[in-house]
C-alpha cells in the first residue's frame, strides 16, 4: 500500500469497491444466471453490519467510491439501513447503486435520502415481449415506472446499462439511445461477460461488439470523445446536441484492465481481485474471527493487493472462464 491508499503490484491505485448485498433477484436474466438457479444459503451471507464494517475499513484505506449491487440489492430486507450508514462515512466521495429498476417506484426517494448519488438501471429492450424473454419472468412496465420514479427523485445522474446480444436485441441500439436522450439519461452498452454456464445458447454466437454498436449509433448520432469518467470501466462519448453520454464496456474487444481501479466484495464475503479470476480473500472469516478488532481486516485487505492479477482471461472461444454466475459476483 502506498501513502495515497491501496495500490496493487502493477501500480494501479484501488479506490473503488463494488459490494454485492445479495445473490437473489426478482428477475432471471439470461446473461446473468441459469434458469434454475441455486442461491446461497442465508447463513453463508455477510450480515448487513459486517458489510458496513468492511466498507468502513476500505474507506479508511482510501476507497472513495462504493457501488452496491446484487443480484438485485433492493430485494434484501433492511438494506436501506446499510446505505444510510455507509453514506455517512467520512472520506467516501460517492455511493452509487446498480439495480434492475423493478423496485425503484417504491425506493427511489429513500435511496436519495440515504445519500445515493447516482443510479445505474439495467434496460436491455423497450419491447415487453423481449423483456420477458431476456428476463424470463419480468414485466417491462415495472422497470419503466422505476426509471420515472428515479428521475423524479433527482439523482445527480442516471445511467441505463444495456447488454446487447446478437439475435436478441441488437436492433434496438438506436431506440434505446433515443429513449435515454429524450429523458436526459446516460447509457452504457455492455459486451456480455462470460460468467457461469448458460445452457440455452452459445455466448460466442450471441456476441455483439462495441465496435458494431458504435457503427449502429453513428447512423444517427455524432459521437464526440469525452474525458468524463465515473471511475468505472466505461469509455464515454457525448452525443452531439444532447446532454447524454454514451459509454462502452468492452471486456472482449477493447480490454480495459490496465485502468482497473476496483475490487469486488461478494455477498458471502469473498474479496474478488478480478472479475475474470478466482483470486480472492475470505474476509468473512477475518471479520468473524476478529469481531472487535479492525487491524486483521485492514491487513488482509492490504495483503490482497499482492494477488490482484494484471488482467482477466475472458475468451468466448472457450467454455466460460468461471462457473460463478454474475449474480453471485455482483454486477
Amino acid at each position: 500500500m502506498s501513502e495515497q491508499g491501496l495500490s496493487d503490484r502493477f501500480g494501479r491505485r484501488i479506490n473503488y469497491l463494488r459490494v454485492s448485498v445479495t445473490d437473489r433477484c426478482d428477475l432471471r436474466c439470461i446473461y446473468c444466471m441459469a434458469e434454475k438457479m441455486t442461491f446461497l444459503p442465508r447463513e453463508s451471507l455477510l450480515s448487513l453490519e459486517e458489510i458496513a464494517r468492511i466498507c468502513r475499513v476500505f474507506v479508511e484505506l482510501g476507497v472513495t467510491k462504493i457501488r452496491f449491487t446484487g443480484g438485485e440489492p433492493l430485494v434484501r430486507r433492511g438494506v436501506l439501513k446499510l446505505f444510510r450508514e455507509v453514506g455517512r462515512l467520512p472520506g467516501l466521495g460517492e455511493m452509487v447503486m446498480t439495480t434492475n429498476g423493478t423496485r425503484l417506484d417504491q425506493y427511489a426517494p429513500h435511496l436519495k435520502e440515504a445519500g445515493m448519488r447516482r443510479l445505474n438501471i439495467s434496460l436491455d429492450t423497450l419491447r415487453a415481449d423481449r423483456f420477458r424473454r431476456i428476463s424470463r419472468v419480468g414485466e417491462l412496465d415495472r422497470v419503466l415506472a422505476g426509471i420515472e420514479a428515479a428521475r423524479e427523485a433527482g439523482f445527480a445522474r442516471i445511467k441505463l446499462n444495456s447488454v446487447i446480444l446478437a439475435g436478441r436485441n441488437e436492433d434496438e441500439v438506436l431506440s434505446l439511445t433515443r429513449f435515454a436522450v429524450e429523458r436526459g439519461l446516460d447509457i452504457s452498452f455492455i459486451e456480455e461477460m462470460p460468467l457461469g454456464e448458460i445452457e440455452e445458447r452459445d455466448r460466442a454466437e450471441s456476441y455483439y461488439s462495441s465496435d458494431a454498436i458504435r457503427a449502429d449509433l453513428e447512423r444517427e448520432f455524432t459521437l464526440l470523445p469525452s474525458t468524463d469518467s465515473t471511475g468505472g470501466p466505461s469509455r464515454y462519448y457525448t452525443l452531439a446536441g444532447t446532454g447524454t453520454r454514451v459509454g462502452f464496456i468492452s471486456p472482449h474487444s477493447h480490454n480495459f484492465c490496465h485502468l482497473c481501479n476496483r475490487v469486488r466484495l461478494t455477498v458471502e464475503g469473498r474479496l474478488l481481485l478480478c472479475l475474470g479470476h478466482e483470486h480472492s480473500v475470505d474476509l468473512r472469516r477475518v471479520v468473524r474471527e476478529h469481531p472487535r478488532e479492525d487491524e486483521p481486516l485492514r491487513q488482509a485487505i492490504i495483503d490482497s493487493m499482492a494477488i490482484k492479477p494484471e488482467r482477466h482471461e475472458f475468451d468466448l472461444g472457450t467454455r466460460p472462464v468461471l462457473r460463478r454466475h454474475m449474480n453471485h459476483t455482483g454486477g
